[in-house]
């Protein structure tokens, strides 16, 4: 409100050239009973009229009685206020997530590019958009099939395309999977999203790699749970710190999640890794939940070794899809594997199945290529050989890293991401954002920094070296001479 009755009272005196006595004296002629303390009191504040007052009052004064009483200025601020643009938060439980990999220095770049500046991008690892090309037999299965996947399907997936999963996981070892154990998804993040939610309970601890692929900690504290994040060692190529991981469990630890290979150091667990992980949830009763989508990025005649192929006594969830080794991220396709005891974990299939009938089915045209994909020629085998496209690419990279002064970097074996690390002492990195938003703005080179991973020793980025050489060749060419003369 704007002002006070006393004041409005004041103010239709003070128009009218009225004082106290002249309004005392305008009742006395009109009949009305105002008695001198009375009066002062209206104007002092201490009192306000009755309505039958209030209208002489009004009328004395030559005013609205509407005005005189505030009802206009209430009735205007009602309407203030119905006028007003109402607005919409996000919500707090998004108060402490974060996906940097398409963050803020993204859409700097995107700005950037709106005003002309060509970009080099080595953030994402989406392979089309830098020449590869999905299988001639997988693209034709697909569009000889697009007419009979029009409806829903199953709402766990297209019974053909959960065969051949079924049948790649025996080739796999994995133990005790049936049809009803596979479901289907919009990519391995649709279905990390899903689990999650099936599965966590408000103060569920879920241990989690640091470095990690950035939307299991998202999930895990999206569905109220919380992400203790184990060490993972650069000194032993990547490889999980067993020792950090046993001291992070607690009474409230649910689960341990693996990601191999891992997202974004490359790293690839060697089978004697694995079964001391599968030992660990087997003392503590734990799920094992492993992220597998590039098991066939391998690269130096390593092997793949899924770790639910140890563990036939545990429960056990493996996440893995088409997206990267089929150069397919935008079908969105990937799938779950349960496996193991499957009796320890009844009830949560029971809510995994209720959120899968939820969402009814994932993309049932992507589905319908899995068997094709699974099945047929394995075109990813070509990139990651010596003389392989991907297999070179990292040679490269990795060679012009440690050619750099004050970069250091361990050689990824699968995948196609590669994290090095920035000399502390050389560039007295403080703030990985700032790192990133420099690099990008003196550069116009795009990384993604080391905090985006929840690494949070800072000086550490992400490289995607998808790129065709002579694009990865200008990239580092800029980073090089950035790092010459950057000191934070």
């Amino acid at each position: 409100m704007n002002s006070t009755f006393s004041e409005r009272l004041r103010l239709a005196m003070e128009q009218n050239g009225l004082k106290q006595v002249d309004v005392l004296q305008i009742a006395a002629n009109n009949d009305r009973k105002l008695g001198k303390s009375q009066l002062s009191q209206y104007v002092s504040g201490k009192t306000m009229p009755r309505p039958d007052m209030l209208a002489f009052l009004a009328q004395a004064l030559g005013v609205s009685e509407d005005w005189l009483s505030g009802t206009d200025e209430q009735r205007q601020h009602k309407q203030r206020e119905a006028n007003a643009m109402r607005t919409f938060k996000k919500s707090s439980k998004l108060d402490h997530v974060s996906y940097d990999v398409r963050g803020p220095a993204l859409d700097e770049a995107m700005r950037m590019e709106e005003d002309g500046i060509h970009i080099l991008k080595l953030n994402i690892g989406n392979p089309a958009p830098f020449g590869f090309r999905t299988p001639d037999e997988v693209v034709q299965d697909m569009a000889s099939q697009l007419r009979k996947t029009e409806g829903y399907s199953d709402s766990r997936g297209l019974f053909a395309a959960r065969k051949a999963i079924m049948q790649y996981d025996q080739i796999k070892g994995i133990p005790n999977v049936s049809m009803n154990d596979i479901y289907t998804g919009n990519g391995v993040s649709d279905l990390i999203n899903m689990v999650m939610q099936a599965m966590v309970e408000t103060g569920d601890e879920i241990l989690v790699p640091s470095p990690d692929y950035p939307l299991w900690t998202a999930c895990i504290t999206l569905s109220g749970g919380k992400a203790v994040h184990y060490l993972c060692d650069e000194q032993a190529d990547w490889l999980p710190d067993l020792d950090d991981m046993r001291s992070k469990i607690t009474s409230n630890t649910k689960a341990i999640v693996i990601i191999n290979p891992n997202n974004p150091t490359g790293a690839l667990y060697p089978r004697e890794v694995l079964q001391q992980i599968v030992e660990i949830a087997r003392e503590n009763q734990l799920i094992i939940l492993s992220d597998e989508i590039y098991d066939r990025l391998v690269m130096d005649g390593e092997e793949h070794v899924s770790i639910a192929s140890l563990a036939p006594d545990l429960f056990c969830i493996t996440f893995n899809g088409l997206s990267k080794s089929h150069m397919i991220a935008g079908w969105r396709i990937g799938w779950i594997s349960i496996s193991g005891n499957k009796r320890l974990g009844r009830d949560l299939m029971e809510g995994i199945n209720v959120m899968s009938n939820m969402r009814l089915c994932s993309n049932v045209p992507a589905q319908s290529i899995v068997q094709t994909a699974l099945g047929g020629y394995q075109s990813v085998k070509n990139y990651v050989v010596p003389t392989g496209r991907v297999c070179k690419q990292r040679d490269y990279v990795y060679e012009r890293l440690c050619a750099m002064d004050g970069v250091s970097v361990v050689k990824p074996k699968a995948a196609f991401y590669i994290f090095p690390r920035l000399d502390p002492q050389k560039f007295n990195i403080t703030n990985d954002e700032q790192f990133q938003l420099d690099l990008l703005q003196d550069q116009h080179v795009l990384i993604v920094p080391g905090k985006g991973f929840n690494w949070n020793t800072p000086g550490y980025f992400r490289i995607v070296y998808l790129p065709r050489r002579a694009i990865l060749g200008e990239a580092l060419d800029k980073i090089a001479d950035f790092l010459t003369y950057y000191r934070q």
